[in-house]
């Protein structure tokens, strides 16, 4: 296994004990937390953890950045875009968006697998070891279509649909948009807009409360 390494993602990971976890895209399986959209409760639960991520990065005196991975030529993997736009929007219109996270990946300009590594590169030149919180969709088991979660670990961005990409992030946010199965591609594109919507709307709002935007 090539092994390339830096401040925020990590090629090492071993997948080969992740068994079903890993194909809803993240580099490890321990930390997962699901969070089921129509709770409030998990509402709360989720918001709970975006302070937490800031908080961390404040601790470790790190520029947080939420970097939303996805393309808007699949239903199924605009959820990371959808995110990023509207954190984008609302963030620019605060009294004092320089005290703000920044957002990398939206529909206008988003980041995806041709693009990825050079927008790492573009992270690294202007922020100085960024605290980095991936956000993609993903595709898993049925029982979790429809849920989000959260894990302290790096993303594996591209695993569901068997592309080999740089593992990246402090922390990593997914949106399960689909059932995993042998015709991933086919997936995505298939996959309904209105689940997308509610969960980008979710992780959107809970972030944007974390922040009091």
């Amino acid at each position: 296994m090539e092994q390339i390494k830096n401040r925020f993602f990590d090629t090492t990971v071993d997948f080969s004990k992740s068994s079903l976890l890993s194909r809803d895209c993240l580099a490890k399986t321990d930390s997962l937390n699901y969070y089921d959209i129509t709770l409030k409760s998990d509402e709360k639960a989720f918001i709970h953890q975006i302070r937490h991520a800031k908080k961390e990065a404040r601790r470790l005196e790190k520029n947080l950045v939420f970097l939303c991975i996805g393309s808007d030529r699949a239903t199924g993997d605009c959820f990371g875009p959808l995110v990023g736009e509207t954190l984008l929007y609302h963030f620019a219109r605060q009294k004092t968006p320089a005290s703000l996270p920044s957002v990398y990946g939206t529909l206008q300009t988003p980041v995806h697998a041709i693009n990825l590594q050079g927008t790492i590169r573009q992270l690294q030149e202007s922020l100085y070891d960024p605290y980095i919180v991936a956000v993609d969709a993903s595709l898993g088991i049925r029982e979790h279509i429809g849920y989000v979660t959260y894990s302290q670990n790096p993303l594996a961005p591209g695993i569901g649909v068997q592309k080999s990409l740089p593992h990246i992030g402090n922390a990593s946010i997914t949106g399960i948009v689909n059932v995993s199965g042998n015709n991933c591609h086919g997936t995505l594109q298939t996959t309904r807009l209105s689940k997308v919507i509610a969960l980008s709307n979710f992780v959107s709002h809970c972030i944007l409360a974390a922040y009091h935007c």
